[in-house]
């Protein structure tokens, strides 16, 4: 039995009353039946009906066609049309609106329900053909953006290591020790970076085809932490101190160990970019009522309000962040690794102050699996 709603607008009401009964028979909601185009825009709005049965004929300021017109404007709404009679050039107007259907009156019941039916499938498979087009394209520009910046983030640092290598190969012999050495640190540093940009690449890769895995085990967050501190400390040398305090018992934790470092490189990895030379970042973990919370914090430029909804969608980075390097991919990653682990992040940020993210996780999602 048919739930769709439908509204009728039929100016005769010994007819209107008909079509109603109809309707019902065939177990469809009449939410109103009413007799102008301004009573049926009215109503159109307050109850959205599934289907709008429009009688073309209509008395008053607007007739049928009109009262469909101002309809496709703001709703997206099938209507089919109810006509006894209507001359050459009506028929040519009511067409331009493309109707889902013509009705003619008196009407056959049963006609009354195909034509509805097929309305109705109609209507949700354009519906769907809309929805799957908006998806490609928007798969497409993503795509597009997506190799745009892998073209441009690896030129920098192949330009680096082609042009080392060359100075090294050409000029060997005429370059100090500290300078052979300043190459090599340049080739290794940007090997390094190539290779932090493929993981991500991949990361990002599984994450939006929803390919990572949640894979939980025990594990003591503190010495997680102090590894994954060790490990960024000594990533970015002796321009930032990192500092990491603790608080309550995280020993007996249960989580994805690959996820958690995915999500706390990005963010430690961000601070340190985007903050001072010779400033502290800080890694809080408290431990209390079932829950991780971690808070990472930076004395850095900070993101401006405007920014913030975004920085978690692909390839978006704040407006402030100049010549920076990055490709606006971690955070993505960082989201959807802690989706998986049921866990939620949140940002306090002031522009010339600093950034503290807050990351919440369940301690054991063994439990919850």
């Amino acid at each position: 039995m048919a739930n769709e709603k439908i509204l009728v607008v039929e100016d005769e009401r010994i007819v209107a009353k008909d079509i109603v009964k109809s309707l019902q028979r065939l177990g469809y909601k009449v939410v109103a039946s009413v007799a102008s185009g301004e009573e049926a825009l009215q109503k159109v709005a307050e109850t959205q009906p599934d289907l709008v049965l429009m009688d073309i004929m209509l008395k008053g300021k607007m007739d049928g066609i009109e009262t469909t017109e101002e309809i496709h404007k703001i709703f997206d709404i099938p209507v089919i049309y109810l006509t006894a009679y209507a001359d050459e050039k009506t028929l040519e107007r009511a067409k331009i609106t493309e109707p889902f259907g013509y009705i003619v009156k008196p009407f056959d019941e049963r006609d009354l329900h195909t034509t509805i039916e097929i309305a109705i499938r109609r209507h949700l498979a354009e519906a769907a053909t809309r929805v799957a087009l908006e998806k490609e394209k928007q798969l497409s520009e993503l795509k597009s953006r997506f190799w745009f910046m892998v073209a441009h983030e690896f030129r920098n640092p192949l330009t680096a290591i082609l042009s080392s290598a060359e100075l090294l190969e050409s000029y060997s012999h005429e370059l100090t020790e500290l300078k052979r050495r300043e190459y090599f640190y340049l080739i290794q540093t940007s090997v390094h970076s190539l290779n932090n940009l493929l993981n991500e690449v991949l990361e990002f890769g599984k994450a939006e085809e929803g390919k990572l895995e949640c894979n939980p085990e025990p594990l003591d967050l503190v010495d997680f932490c102090r590894d994954l501190v060790e490990h960024m400390q000594f990533s970015s040398g002796s321009k930032h101190r990192i500092n990491f305090t603790n608080l309550g018992d995280c020993t007996d934790a249960c989580l994805d160990e690959k996820l958690l470092r995915h999500i706390f490189s990005n963010l430690l990895g961000n601070a340190i970019k985007y903050s001072p030379q010779g400033s502290n970042i800080y890694l809080e973990l408290l431990c209390e009522n079932g829950e991780a919370i971690f808070q990472v914090k930076d004395n850095g430029i900070g993101i401006p309000p405007a920014d913030r909804e975004l920085l978690f969608q692909s390839f978006q980075r704040a407006t402030n962040v100049g010549s920076i390097p990055g490709h606006g991919l971690g955070l993505t990653i960082v989201k959807k690794c802690l989706e998986l682990q049921g866990g939620e992040i949140a940002l306090n940020s002031e522009v010339g102050v600093g950034t503290t993210f807050t990351v919440t996780l369940p301690l054991n999602i063994c439990v919850q699996m």
